[in-house]
């Protein structure tokens, strides 16, 4: 059984990361879609938030599982016994990024091969950070985010602004 790991921060999901999974969905058995827990970046939601806002976004693809994780990536990936990371590129910017993680995990791991799922036209300047940026700024985030995942964040610049 082919075992792949989607990690990201997901702060919050977007579109262009349930495509990214759905797309990973159907070419891996099972498909550990992993939360982690990033230094360099100053979350919105908890971990269990993201969690929960991504299993009402994916939970109902049956070979998905939703995990959160801090550590090494390449870890988490061996305690699942995952094969393939798989990684979304929206633009070249991406792809030297995660490039440069690809060949580091390989060299941590070399059994876990990382794969590169390109994202749809529609979806390639989409990021997390837009998305709170464009909502802070009141604007309508529904075109990038799941209804669930849209009042989430609309509820968390409430709380930001009292």
């Amino acid at each position: 059984m082919s075992v792949a790991i989607c990690p990201g921060s997901f702060d919050p999901v977007t579109y262009g990361h349930i495509d990214i999974i759905k797309r990973a969905s159907k070419i891996f058995d099972k498909v550990i879609v992993a939360v982690l827990v990033n230094v360099a970046k100053n979350p919105w939601f908890t971990i269990e938030e993201r969690k929960n806002l991504l299993n009402k976004s994916v939970g109902d693809i049956p070979n998905i599982e939703i995990a959160g994780f801090d550590g090494l990536l390449v870890d988490f990936a061996a305690r699942y016994k995952a094969d393939v990371i798989v990684k979304g590129l929206r633009a070249v910017s991406d792809f030297e990024y995660e490039f440069q993680m690809a060949l580091t995990n390989s060299k941590l791991n070399s059994e876990i091969e990382t794969v590169f799922l390109t994202t749809s036209a529609e979806n390639m300047y989409l990021s997390s950070s837009i998305v709170k940026q464009v909502g802070l700024l009141g604007g309508d985030i529904s075109p990038f985010v799941p209804e669930c995942v849209q009042d989430e964040i609309l509820l968390r610049i409430r709380q930001r602004r009292n």
